[in-house]
């Protein structure tokens, strides 16, 4: 029975069949496979993830390598003006509003007139009073020339009194007298006509230039007063601007006046129009600083007018070291330098996408200030990687650093 046993014992160090071979063989392979499976599946869930800064592509200007200085402030229009009345009376009438163009001389609005339109009509009716009276002075003075021509030669001859001649000729003095009060009446009397004239002037108000109406200060029935004294009296009916004289006032720094120079390009920057830039120059500096800023304006004029631009827009002005050349005004496609990369011998930048690296190969070309210029498959407002770590690549998770 001891033999028996002996005979089913397993001999581990005999040769093993070729079944268990194979099958042993087919298990390894079923191992790497799952390897290989759960690796690709942590790189798939489970990828290498970088906290990175961002930035983005953009359009961007040559001018961006040309400037030398920035500067912020507003659009303003170097003729303005309120207008208002030397009278005190009541708004009847309003012909403008917001917007409206008017031309030198026009009138946009009348106050109420009845008194020195009545003041008006009677120094004309004096004036004409005057002139009359001017014309029987005259007459009188031609008679009483007349009679002391004939008294002179009568009293000469001998054949009336010397008395008689004596008043003829003092008939004649106040005659003269008479005609000179006249005419000193037809002058004051003139100078009154125009006094009246100007008074009711004062009731009409009439642009100064050619403008445009920016704000209607008043309405029909307000009191207007030169001072605006009363509580419901308002000292401007309407501020106009000549929009052909539209300009830029900037604050630049002491320190960087040295770099603003009259005449200098200028490119012109206005916050509604972000992706545009307007030529200019600078027109003037001020010959005056603001001690409590430290800075001094400089007035930059648009090298030529565009109708969107309007008085009190915000505005920025880069100060160019040279004018612009042929198609430099022209915005070209550009990255943030720090997103350039090199990958195989291959300039690179690393667009995110979803949260997750994507590399993309692009051409650089001319340094755009702390951009470059670009070629690719790249668009503007695409985020990309600054700064790529060595161990970037594509489908790795993105974190964006904060601040």
């Amino acid at each position: 029975m001891t033999s028996d046993l002996t005979k089913l014992r397993i001999e581990k160090s005999g040769p093993a069949a070729p079944g268990a071979r194979g099958r042993r063989r087919i298990r390894r392979v079923i191992l790497a496979l799952a390897s290989i499976l759960t690796l690709a599946a942590a790189y798939v869930f489970f990828p290498s993830s970088h906290t990175v800064e961002a930035g983005k592509a953009a359009m961007a200007y040559p001018s961006r390598a040309l400037t030398l200085l920035s500067a912020s402030g507003y659009v303003v229009a170097d003729r303005k003006a309120s207008l208002a009345t030397k009278a005190t009376a009541r708004l009847v009438w309003i012909g403008v509003e917001e917007g409206s163009t008017v031309k030198r001389g026009d009138i946009v609005a009348r106050l109420e007139n009845e008194d020195v339109t009545a003041a008006l009509d009677q120094a004309a009716a004096q004036l004409e009073n005057a002139g009359h009276r001017i014309a029987e002075a005259r007459a009188e003075l031609t008679d009483a020339d007349l009679h002391h021509g004939r008294m002179s030669r009568l009293v000469h001859n001998g054949y009336v009194a010397k008395s008689e001649h004596d008043s003829s000729k003092a008939r004649k003095d106040k005659a003269q007298a008479a005609l000179d009060q006249a005419e000193a009446e037809l002058a004051a009397r003139t100078a009154a006509v125009a006094e009246a004239r100007a008074n009711l002037e004062y009731t009409l108000v009439r642009t100064p230039f050619d403008a445009v109406i920016l704000t209607k200060n008043a309405d029909v029935g307000d009191i207007i007063s030169p001072l605006g004294a009363s509580a419901n009296a308002k000292a401007a009916v309407v501020t106009i601007a000549d929009l052909s004289s539209l300009q830029v006032e900037v604050d630049v720094s002491e320190s960087n006046l040295s770099k603003v120079k009259p005449g200098a390009p200028c490119e012109i920057i206005l916050d509604a129009f972000p992706d545009e830039r307007f030529p200019g120059y600078v027109h003037m500096i001020v010959p005056t600083a603001d001690r409590t800023k430290a800075t001094v304006m400089v007035k930059i004029r648009f090298a030529a007018l565009d109708p969107r631009v309007m008085p009190e827009m915000s505005a920025k002005a880069a100060f160019l070291e040279r004018p612009l050349a042929p198609g430099e005004d022209i915005p070209r496609l550009a990255v943030p330098a720090r997103a350039l990369a090199k990958r195989g011998g291959r300039d690179v930048v690393f667009r995110i996408e979803n949260g997750r690296a994507a590399e993309i190969a692009v051409t650089p070309g001319d340094p755009l200030g702390d951009m470059v210029e670009i070629t690719g498959e790249i668009s503007p407002g695409d985020r990309l990687v600054l700064s790529p770590p060595e161990a970037l690549t594509t489908g790795d998770a993105i974190t964006i650093q904060e601040g």
